[in-house]
Parts: structure tokens; C-alpha cells; sequence
């Protein structure tokens, strides 16, 4: 089969609809060989998954190496990745410049083997950095000078998202949107649409709570950011089961399958509720076997859900998850 494509924004760009986290080439999640990241690459290609979103911290560059290795190897035109920059130790959290930007951008092209970089993305970096502006000044000199063709941020907060559309001239927003984390499709999602930028999302599974098979009883390896970021001691606890506490996303979830995804998994119910939503452009869904990632493709093909489940699943939302949720929405 083949993913359907969109827009992304008014980029010129256009995206597969599901798209490929990468984090887990870069063997954060456990080690993994160039030979089984080929695997999961050549299974997004099979797919029609022409999107791919990587990060210059994903194993301290592994993640890019690897994609860059497949790239050269197998070239496909329509295929487009996204990396990120502003997480490494040259720049986070309070050491941004012009030149440890630009720095991070030029490594990132050569792990991947491009001359230009199709979208790099800010990567989660401090708000009060972003509204200082300088950022984006940089970023619009790396794309007058080729380093990059288009940029944009991934964020972690509706007021982040906001600003940026507001304030700079991204072609695209990476979010943390999902069934339990309803927040982005009041202000965020339209703003985004008229204003023509690109909506990414990750988490659309909610850190795999969406996919309907987590038990109370389910343990992490120490390298899992479900195990070490579960309270938010890492990070932005919103980056892991979208800030609910696990047992009680469990249970959550628990109730939106028995409730709600009774003609489909409670996986495909989630996806397509993303997708249904017109200003998203692509979802970034994270896969360590060809067979999940085949899986997710297929929710492509599916019809969009009734204007009644939407509404319940919102209500469901309004009255059930969104006072749990922990941090900054």
C-alpha cells in the first residue's frame, strides 16, 4: 500500500500522512546495528512512509549516520527528513549562538549526506530563547544560504505554539497531540491552517498507551524514557504518556477501547482522529519492527470517523483525562 500524502503547509513540501520517529536508530532505546535500522527503513519504504524525523541527539548522531547510510544507498526522491538542533550540550540550555547553530546544522547535513537539509527544526529549546528572537534570524540565514530549505520548531506548550506562529516564519510546528491530550485543537490547529504552516505531531499514541495493549504491570528498560521520564525527572513530563500519570493512562485507555473502538483497534481510532483533523500534516509514529510500521500505514486508508465519535471522544477528553494531566498544556 501506499500512505497518502499531504502538504506540509505552504512549504512547497508534501509529506506521507504517517510518518517515521527515528529516535529509536540512534539506540537510545536499547543497541541497535545499521543492519536492523535498514530493516525498519526499508519496511517505512515498502509502506509508502516518506517522512522521517530524526534529531542530531538521537544516539549522539547515530540516528542521522544511519538514515544517511540508507539514503546514499537506496535514493527515493519523494522521501523528505526532518532533523532537529538545540538539544546538544554545544547549545542547551543556555549557550545558543549563531555560529554552535550553524555548527550543529553542518554536521547533521554530512551524517545525512545531503548538501541541504530539508527541514530543520528547533528542538524543544527554552521558550525565553525562542521569544529572544535570534534564533530564527540565524535559521533564515542557513536557508538563504542553502545549509537548509526550510525550518521550523518542535514545541511543547499551546503558548509556545502560538508564539511561533504568531512571531516567526516557521513552515512547521512539531506538537504533542493526541486523544489524551486534546489541548492543540482549539487555538493552535486553526491558527496553524490560515496562516499555511505545517503541523507535525508526535505522540500520537500517547508513548504507546494508545495502542490499547499497556498493563498496569508493563516495566521499561532503563534506557526507555517511559521508565527514567515517567514523572518528568528528565524532560517535559507532556513527552511521556503525555503527562498522565501511567497506571491511570492505563485505565484511560482502558475505557476509550471498551467505550469507543469497538469497530477498530483503539490504535487505528487514535490515528485517524489525528488525521482527521485537516490542519495535521503528518504523525510521527515510532516503530521498532517492519510490522508496526506497516500496521500504522494502513490507517491511512481508513475512513475518516463520524462527527458523533468525534464529539464523544472530546467529551470524554473534557471530562475524564484533562484535569490529570501534569505540566504546562
Amino acid at each position: 500500500m501506499t500512505v497518502k500524502q499531504r502538504p506540509l503547509g505552504q512549504s512547497g513540501l508534501q509529506v506521507s500522512e504517517i510518518g517515521l520517529g527515528c529516535w529509536q536508530l540512534g539506540g537510545d532505546w536499547g543497541p541497535i546495528s545499521q543492519h536492523e535500522a535498514d530493516a525498519i527503513l526499508h519496511a517505512a519504504d515498502r509502506s509508502g512512509v516518506t517522512f522521517w524525523d530524526t534529531a542530531d541527539v538521537y544516539g549522539g548522531g547515530q540516528s542521522e549516520t544511519f538514515i544517511g547510510e540508507f539514503m546514499t544507498a537506496h535514493p527515493q526522491p519523494q522521501r523528505v527528513v526532518a532533523t532537529k538542533a538545540g538539544r546538544s550540550a554545544q547549545l542547551y540550555p543556555e549557550q545558543y549562538s549563531r555560529e554552535a547553530l550553524r555548527t550543529s546544522a553542518e554536521q547533521s547535513r554530512d551524517r545525512l549526506q545531503v548538501d541541504t537539509l530539508d527541514l530543520l527544526q528547533l528542538h524543544c529549546i527554552p521558550f525565553e530563547e525562542m521569544k529572544r528572537g535570534e534564533v530564527f534570524d540565524w535559521l533564515e540565514e542557513m536557508k538563504s544560504d542553502g545549509l537548509i530549505a526550510h525550518y521550523g520548531a518542535s514545541v511543547e506548550t499551546v503558548e509556545e505554539a502560538l508564539y511561533c506562529l504568531d512571531h516567526t516564519h516557521v513552515a512547521s510546528l512539531q506538537i504533542i497531540f493526541n486523544v489524551l491530550r486534546q489541548d492543540m485543537a482549539d487555538a493552535v490547529l486553526p491558527a496553524a491552517e490560515s496562516k499555511g504552516v505545517g503541523i507535525i505531531v508526535r505522540l500520537g499514541l500517547a508513548s504507546g498507551l494508545l495502542s490499547g495493549r499497556m498493563t498496569k504491570g508493563q516495566t521499561f528498560t532503563a534506557q526507555d524514557h517511559r521508565h527514567y521520564n515517567k514523572d518528568g525527572a528528565a524532560f517535559h513530563v507532556g513527552e511521556t504518556f503525555s503527562g498522565l500519570p501511567f497506571e491511570l493512562g492505563v485505565d484511560l485507555a482502558d475505557q476509550l477501547k471498551q467505550q469507543y473502538a469497538t469497530q477498530m483497534s483503539l490504535a487505528d481510532l487514535s490515528l485517524r482522529w489525528l488525521l482527521d483533523h485537516t490542519a495535521v500534516s503528518s504523525i510521527i509514529t515510532g516503530a521498532s519492527k517492519a510490522e508496526q510500521i506497516q500496521r500504522n500505514a494502513e490507517v491511512s486508508a481508513l475512513p475518516p470517523l463520524s462527527k458523533t465519535l468525534h464529539e464523544e471522544l472530546s467529551a470524554f477528553y473534557r471530562q475524564n483525562v484533562r484535569q490529570h494531566i501534569r505540566g504546562t498544556l
